[in-house]
């Protein structure tokens, strides 16, 4: 009895598993025809050049009181992403500004500081703090579903790019 019990607990975690991630793309692409991804896709004859490039990250976006802009690249504004597993982020910060504790449940996150002095840092499910000063060119990971900040501790505006492996890494805000 114990055996199949093990068994089942088994099957039934590499469902939740399965249910918990992106799902491998069955064509080399596919546009979406919406911005809420709820229809088909945009007929591959009709793709240009156009539909795998975006121009929306050129300049910041509108800073928060806490110093920090985000914009997020995903399938919703840029449909060529769409069935990729892939998405996006340019995040400003001003003197002092900060990105408050956050996690993305369905994302591992890349970080690479563009411009700047960013203390960056996670914490793990120990609780053990992971953080320290990144500079131009660095780059830190953030494992999926972690808690993670950056606080810019520079004596100028700092910018980070940021790459997840999913096309909907979602947003916790701790």
């Amino acid at each position: 009895m114990i055996n199949k019990v093990a068994v089942l607990l088994v099957v039934l975690l590499f469902i939740i598993a399965a249910l918990a991630s992106d799902p491998d793309p069955v064509m080399g692409f596919c546009i979406a025809k919406s911005p809420d991804n709820s229809f088909s896709c945009k007929n591959s004859s009709t793709a240009t050049v156009e539909d795998f490039t975006y121009s929306g990250i050129k300049s910041p976006g509108n800073f928060k009181q806490t110093g920090f802009s985000s914009m997020a690249v995903n399938s919703n504004v840029f449909p060529g992403l769409n069935t990729l597993g892939v998405s996006f982020v340019r995040a400003d910060f001003g003197v002092g500004g900060v990105n408050v504790p956050h996690f993305h449940p369905r994302a591992t996150e890349v970080a690479f500081v563009l411009e700047g002095k960013i203390y960056s840092g996670f914490v793990d499910t120990n609780n053990k703090v992971f953080a320290k000063v990144l500079e131009k060119g660095e780059v830190m990971v953030f494992p999926r579903g972690l808690v993670h900040f950056q606080m810019n501790v520079g004596d100028r505006p700092a910018t980070i790019l940021g790459s997840f492996d999913s096309q909907n890494p979602g947003l916790m805000r701790s």
